[in-house]
């Protein structure tokens, strides 16, 4: 069966990816079309990116046991969807360390993106779509924006979200991009197969 990783991207300590991640797998568990496991990036303490060769040179130039984890985790899934917050209009450097330890585990895969922040997480999913061209991944249209303001509760500093609280609408989203995922996902196995 087609398997995706729901890859929880941000190791900041209070995140709300984690149960942004959490909201996914509930969703996707009704589905019978693939199989779908969180994978969050912080378990793996990735320090900044400390291989000497670049990634694109292959695994077999690996030379660090966190790499070889992380890529062995990887390497086990046909697809993605990638819960990105968004700090500074891009991405968190914790996630874009961890896409840059890696490059053939990655290629010739599907990823999907739930995004939140002020306006949805939307300039983070640019960057992160340019950084899935390189790695050869597909990226489908379908995505999921999540607003600070709409999607979250706020505790007694009205500033600060503390829940996670979806719209109604979110729901139909998040099935539109789990279809394409899994739809793609699917397309690209006889790339993978290669």
């Amino acid at each position: 069966m087609t398997r995706i990783a729901i890859i929880v991207g941000s190791t900041r300590p209070g995140r709300l990816a984690e149960a942004v991640a959490h909201w996914v797998a509930d969703i996707a568990a009704n589905r019978g079309d693939a199989d779908f496991e969180i994978v969050d990036i912080a378990d793996y303490q990735l320090p900044l990116l400390d291989e000497p060769h670049p990634a694109a040179h292959g695994p077999q130039y690996y030379s660090r046991p966190h790499t070889r984890a992380w890529a062995a985790t990887v390497e086990r899934f046909d697809g993605y969807v990638f819960i990105a917050p968004e700090y500074n209009h891009s991405i968190p450097a914790g996630l874009k360390n961890a896409l840059d330890f890696l490059f053939a585990e990655w290629n010739n895969k599907a990823a999907g993106f739930v995004s939140y922040g002020l306006h949805g997480g939307t300039r983070a999913v640019e960057h992160l779509r340019l950084v899935m061209a390189e790695l050869q991944v597909a990226d489908v249209r379908s995505q999921v924006e999540l607003s600070l303001f709409t999607d979250f509760a706020h505790g007694t500093d009205s500033t600060t979200p503390t829940e996670f609280t979806p719209a109604a609408h979110q729901e139909p989203a998040l099935t539109a991009l789990l279809d394409q995922v899994v739809a793609w996902a699917e397309a690209l196995k006889p790339l993978r197969a290669r």
